[in-house]
């Protein structure tokens, strides 16, 4: 029984539902392995695709997949620890019949790479309802912490898909960056274009900002837009800044701040000679109390909810390593309204 088969129902499984049929031939079939094969469109009675709670009736045949296969992908899959577990559960700052939201860690990826099995779309599985697991509707860059949306259902990810390609949601990022913008707040327009890197696959690409006039005329590039504001400084040497990424494109808040002089902190990338210790300490890394690591932070997701159609605001709390560093620096949350940009709006 290791290759497709096409069983015809017998005569005493007539009127039954599909998943106790098939776990009576098959008995060592769990009901969610049954129910992934109906989502995956791999079992079909009479050609056609089925739920498990489809009837079955004499006389049809039911084409089902290799069943040894499917076993092994089983064994071989990894599997997700107990502290994956744990951090994916206590990661849920929002849930309810349709979508889910996460406060994702710093360092963790949306989605695998090459050797990368360790991701949010492969721990979601922790999150599933009745073997659905959710499915992604958007992404963070993989040092970029904060809100994340899943989606439970098919019509919520198509709803909440078309919600993000709409721009209809307010989202708000925290950053800390090097230096003080001039001015204090304000509108980048760059245009992005990617800049091939030199390593295998072409590894290190990064964005390129070019002037808004040579998007047209640049192959490849597209018009960004970003606002930003700033909500503290100190001394000049780094500045706490609140952005919205109008536009959605890759690395878009990292390249557009660090164009205008100003780098994230942490951000080896994108930081230049800025990122390093100028003899004082200070610099985007600012010494060794300051963690090396992305201070870039999807602090809030503003939208209407696709399917219930109610506005839904969510906010996710610093990462353990911003904590520290607004700590440093004594800066306090509450100095930051939820919405920072009303003067420029």
């Amino acid at each position: 029984m290791s290759g497709v088969q096409v069983i015809t129902i017998p005569e005493d499984a007539d009127d039954q539902r599909l998943d106790r049929f098939l776990r009576r031939v098959f008995p060592q079939l769990k009901q969610g392995q049954i129910e992934k094969m109906c989502r995956k469109g791999e079992l079909r009675l009479e050609g056609g695709r089925v739920k498990a709670a489809t009837r079955v009736f004499a006389g049809q045949n039911l084409r089902v997949p290799p069943i040894a296969a499917m076993e092994e992908r089983e064994k071989s899959a990894p599997k997700i620890s107990d502290a994956d577990r744990q951090m994916m559960l206590d990661a849920v700052i929002y849930e309810d019949d349709h979508i889910i939201a996460l406060n994702k860690p710093a360092g963790l990826p949306v989605q695998g790479g090459t050797k990368q099995t360790r991701h949010v779309d492969a721990l979601s599985e922790v999150l599933a309802i009745k073997d659905q697991k959710p499915k992604l509707v958007h992404r963070l860059d993989k040092d970029t912490s904060g809100v994340l949306i899943l989606a439970r259902t098919g019509q919520a990810a198509k709803g909440m898909s078309q919600v993000f390609r709409d721009r209809q949601t307010r989202k708000i990022y925290w950053a800390a960056v090097a230096g003080a913008p001039k001015p204090t707040s304000g509108t980048i327009r760059y245009g992005l274009v990617k800049a091939a890197g030199h390593g295998p696959n072409q590894a290190g690409e990064k964005m390129h900002c070019i002037h808004p006039n040579e998007v047209e005329t640049t192959e490849g590039a597209k018009h960004a837009t970003t606002d930003y504001k700033m909500i503290e400084n100190l001394g000049g040497r780094v500045s706490w800044l609140a952005m919205v990424p109008v536009t959605g494109r890759t690395h878009q808040l990292r390249a557009h701040i660090a164009e205008l002089g100003n780098p994230i902190v942490g951000d080896g990338k994108y930081g230049g000679n800025s990122q390093t210790n100028l003899g004082d300490g200070w610099g985007a890394q600012l010494g060794g109390a300051i963690s090396r690591k992305l201070h870039l932070h999807a602090r809030s997701l503003k939208f209407v909810h696709p399917i219930t159609k109610k506005n839904v605001f969510i906010r996710a709390e610093l990462p353990p390593h911003m904590v520290k560093t607004w700590a440093e620096f004594d800066w306090e949350e509450d100095l930051a309204a939820a919405e920072p940009f009303e003067e420029m709006t």
